[in-house]
């Protein structure tokens, strides 16, 4: 089965936030097992990489403003080609403080979601529905309209 890590900084405070996470995570343990990672936030981005880097498992994708922009579509093939190629994932999402360098430049791939700036805690929301939606879409589901 396809394993799908989160390596995350910080901790969800609002339970709104925990319980949409635990659902998309729940929906995604159809096709793929996911652990997420939750690290300490330090005091800077270079604090918090050695954590992150000894934390990610095979393909790393950091989430990042200045990666590249992809539809759900673009997404969902994306990940079916590292599926298909038996790889391990992993999402990195930053502290409020965003990414080190250092980390951006170890990561495989860096996504941007949007030129605009997100609440930590909400990214995880969003990037645990796209995932669930990728592979929706991978399987043919009406779920992506």
């Amino acid at each position: 089965m396809q394993k799908i890590y989160f390596v995350v900084v910080g901790k969800i405070k609002e339970s709104f936030y925990r319980e949409a996470v635990a659902e998309y995570v729940k929906r995604i343990s159809r096709f793929a097992k996911v652990e997420i990672k939750e690290l300490a936030e330090g005091a800077n981005p270079e604090a918090e990489a050695d954590e992150i880097l000894r934390a990610v498992k095979g393909y790393t994708i950091a989430l990042a403003v200045e990666g590249e922009k992809l539809s759900s579509e673009k997404l969902a093939s994306k990940l079916k080609k590292l599926t298909d190629a038996g790889k391990e994932i992993t999402f990195i999402i930053g502290s409020s403080c965003g990414l080190s360098d250092r980390v951006k430049s170890v990561a495989d791939y860096k996504l941007s979601f949007s030129d605009m700036t997100f609440p930590h805690q909400l990214m995880r929301v969003i990037l645990s529905e796209q995932v669930y939606r990728a592979f929706m879409i991978n399987v043919g589901s009406t779920y992506h309209k």
